[in-house]
């Protein structure tokens, strides 16, 4: 059996706008909305894929964001101060800064809540 990621889902409040910082974040387009469905679905990679690059969907739920995430994205930078401060220009809010086992990096969360970190090596 051979299994893939399919896509990185995240439940939201509003998904064009969450989708809208993380095309914002990543340098990606956000997918045309195919339907009415639009102010319960985004996504990123959706209708036109990427080689190499993750798609991101992003659904409206009732419920909001409760407690920390269990799993989070971990992205990479070559000047994470300057990331850092794009970030929280799109939205973004930092959380903490950290420098352990030879890695920095910077915990932030995204307009809704949901934990990522930017790291640099």
């Amino acid at each position: 059996m051979t299994l893939k990621i399919n896509a990185v889902t995240f439940d939201c409040g509003n998904a064009p706008e969450l989708a809208a910082f993380w095309g914002a974040a990543l340098g990606r387009r956000v997918d045309p909305v195919q339907d009415e469905h639009g102010i319960y679905f985004a996504s990123i990679g959706f209708t036109q894929p990427l080689p190499d690059q993750p798609v991101m969907m992003f659904i409206k739920v009732p419920e909001g964001k409760t407690a920390k995430n269990r799993v989070h994205l971990d992205l990479d930078a070559d000047d994470r101060a300057s990331e850092v401060e794009r970030l929280v220009g799109l939205g973004a809010t930092v959380v903490h800064d950290r420098d352990e086992y030879g890695t920095r990096w910077t915990t932030l969360t995204d307009p809704e809540g949901n934990e990522f970190c930017v790291a640099s090596h």
